[in-house]
């Protein structure tokens, strides 16, 4: 082996022992932050009434659990039965099963259905580690159906419940308060043409959803506070679910110089996946 030889191979053997040791901590962190659990907090919803083997399976034969929070409703799937007190405020961890199933994609953009059963598979497994391959596949396949019949509709595979901390339900109930206190202001309806004039924040044309992947256009029945924001939804078409409410605003509403509260149509446009 002659002298530039040498050289080439001792540069190439460092570099690479450099590069080796600089991507180690970057690759932990990458594996740290793609298993840190999704978390919700909100008030529990306990329905008793069973609605089929559908619901047993995914209540760990107890009753349908559900979580809101602010106007969105989560839907608990539990692998083991759990107290949970309706009406309560609760702290969960687990995996948004949506969430998660779009951040895997899927390569045929939705063209083949949705969810893929093998993405409900591997949310499956992020979320319950220590299942038997049986267990995994009855329980992809549950979700897979229930997703699939209500895809905007978050169900959440629980992992861990509490109980709020005081500190925790002190901020949910200081939001309630301003709530209430807004039920008494006066509502007026607003031709929905008049109301978008007056839109700050919010994109009416979005990017369709994996599930609807020809898009379309849908007009959604809203409810407006005296600060401008959507505090219900009264439109239960899917896309209309779909739709991140919270980052819309309009012009705090007002009528004879006085606040009001405004039930409004929004058009919102759904461009098709290419």
């Amino acid at each position: 082996m002659n002298r530039k030889t040498r050289i080439f191979c001792f540069l190439a053997f460092t570099l690479a022992a450099l590069g080796g040791c600089s991507s180690g901590p970057a690759a932990k962190d990458n594996k740290k932050a793609a298993s840190e659990p999704d978390r919700i907090l909100g008030k529990a919803q306990v329905l008793i009434e069973q609605g089929g083997a559908t619901d047993t399976a995914m209540n760990a034969g107890g009753p349908s659990v559900y979580i809101w929070v602010g106007e969105r409703r989560y839907r608990l799937f539990l692998r083991t039965p759990v107290e949970v007190v309706h009406g309560s405020q609760y702290a969960v961890e687990g995996i948004y099963a949506q969430k998660n199933i779009d951040e895997i994609g899927d390569p045929d953009q939705g063209k083949n259905g949705y969810p893929l059963q093998d993405s409900c598979t591997r949310v499956v497994k992020k979320a319950w580690t220590s299942l038997a391959f049986d267990e995994i596949d009855a329980d992809a396949s549950l979700l897979r159906t229930v997703v699939k019949r209500y895809p905007a509709r978050p169900v959440f595979l629980v992992t861990k419940i509490r109980p709020a901390t005081p500190e925790e339900i002190s901020a949910i109930v200081g939001d309630k308060k301003n709530a209430s206190a807004d039920d008494k202001i006066p509502e007026v309806e607003v031709a929905a043409d008049k109301e978008s004039a007056l839109l700050v924040e919010g994109k009416t044309v979005q990017p369709a959803p994996l599930w609807e992947p020809n898009g379309g256009t849908v007009h959604c029945k809203v409810d407006i506070d005296k600060e401008g924001k959507i505090s219900a939804l009264e439109s239960y078409v899917q896309l209309c679910e779909s739709v991140q409410w919270s980052q819309f605003k309009f012009q705090p509403p007002v009528q004879g110089g006085h606040p009001v509260r405004v039930k409004t149509e929004v058009e919102v446009k759904f461009e098709p996946i290419k």
